[in-house]
């Protein structure tokens, strides 16, 4: 996209609040999550989230993007960023970065993925560590309370939302991702939608469980891809009074045919994570999901893609050391050790590995039918006067609909089983 054309130019000046104070000098297509999540419900598109738990993974779905003329989120979760080489306090900058690199002319939002919210602690801490993201330039949250049982869940995500700003993307989530079998339900949703815009929360999607698992499906311990579609489409059409539509995460896995019927089923945000780490690492993937081959136990390493077999082993003599199957999804927690390393490639390497995110990244945008959507991005920003996409939505109840005794988990048992689910 020319950055010289008078849409973007305009666009420029109807950035988010926070990403003109970071970054007013820079002409970086940095927007709103309430804009491209618009702009892509408003085209029947869904928006590839792809999780960089490297910065390498950044570059590879800009470029996708660009090349598509597409708008993306670029994501991490709470928990990633622990973890990773990528964190809330450096990712905006590697963006803006690889942004300049191409000339600009790419439409993105940066999205706090799984902001999870465990405690009242956590929620404390949150009005802090959400406070610095909005000033480094993140333009999107999820709030992730969804281990608690409903009641709690409406409330710890109510107080975090209060402390975002409306013109930035808000996500929400019921239900946590556990896999084939755990399926949220419309009573669920409608109780916490419904309860939040009774307090004047006006979340843009809703994550359920809905039978997608975080990670690698691994078959031999009965694992299956098992997103249930039709259980998906019951509770969007019951929050679509709402204005609220579906994100769909743990797609890692899941074929691109699949994914190419989303967007019949109230989805409009579908996120990447686990696939393009195994793009990173070079690591075997079945070529129509992208989930990681397993063989005898272990990974398989492909010597021509991804980082060099010589690291490879020494992230795998790592794993052992700390007790990791060969086969564990706690593989993800060598990107920070690793991480600097990693970026330090030799530039053949890094090469092949932002490629091959990048021919990913265009695979999911196809199948997403999200070419153009930076297009429609700027025709959504077209509309308003400034830079201020709060949505204009009506409180539809009173708070008093939604107490305690009338969750639809009242009197169940506790629902956590102490598992972290958040990515």
């Amino acid at each position: 996209m020319n950055v010289e054309r008078a849409a973007y130019q305009e666009m420029l000046r109807k950035r988010p609040l926070n990403v003109q104070a970071a970054y007013g000098g820079e002409p970086v297509g940095l927007v709103s999550g309430r804009d491209v999540f618009g702009a892509a419900k408003k085209a029947g598109a869904i928006v590839l989230a792809a999780n960089a738990r490297n910065p390498l993974t950044i570059k590879g779905v800009l470029r996708a993007a660009k090349k598509l003329d597409a708008a993306v989120v670029l994501e991490l979760a709470k928990s990633e960023s622990t973890y990773c080489a990528s964190t809330f306090e450096n990712m905006v900058d590697y963006a803006v970065r690889y942004s300049a690199e191409l000339g600009h002319g790419v439409l993105f939002a940066l999205h706090m993925d799984h902001y999870a919210v465990k405690s009242h602690d956590d929620l404390l801490k949150s009005i802090a560590q959400i406070r610095m993201a909005m000033e480094k330039g993140w333009t999107s949250v999820a709030i992730d309370a969804s281990h608690s049982p409903d009641w709690e869940n409406l409330c710890f995500t109510r107080d975090v939302a209060m402390h975002i700003p409306p013109y930035i993307g808000l996500e929400v989530e019921v239900g946590e991702i556990k896999g084939a079998g755990e399926v949220s339900t419309p009573e669920e949703a409608l109780f916490f939608v419904g309860g939040l815009n009774a307090w004047g929360v006006f979340p843009d999607l809703l994550a359920i469980s809905n039978g997608s698992l975080h990670g690698t499906y691994d078959p031999t311990m009965g694992q299956v891809e098992g997103i249930d579609l039709e259980a998906t489409k019951a509770i969007a059409d019951a929050i679509a009074p709402y204005g609220v539509s579906i994100a769909q995460h743990g797609i890692s896995g899941t074929p691109l045919g699949k994914c190419s019927l989303f967007t019949r089923y109230g989805i409009n945000k579908g996120n990447v994570a686990t696939l393009f780490q195994n793009v990173l690492f070079g690591l075997k993937m079945d070529p129509e999901t992208g989930n990681a081959v397993t063989e005898e136990g272990s990974y398989v390493k492909e010597v021509d893609r991804g980082i060099p077999v010589e690291l490879w082993e020494r992230i795998v003599a790592w794993a052992d050391e700390k007790g990791y199957s060969r086969k564990s999804g706690d593989y993800k927690k060598a990107n920070k050790p690793f991480g600097d390393e990693i970026l330090a490639l030799p530039q053949p390497v890094q090469d092949r590995i932002v490629d091959e995110t990048e021919a990913w990244a265009e695979k999911f945008i196809k199948a997403f039918k999200a070419e153009g959507t930076a297009e429609a991005v700027l025709d959504l920003m077209a509309t308003r006067a400034d830079h201020n996409c709060a949505p204009e939505r009506k409180i539809l109840h009173d708070r008093s609909e939604f107490t305690p005794e009338k969750a639809p988990d009242y009197h169940v048992g506790p629902l956590a089983d102490g598992k972290d689910y958040s990515d």
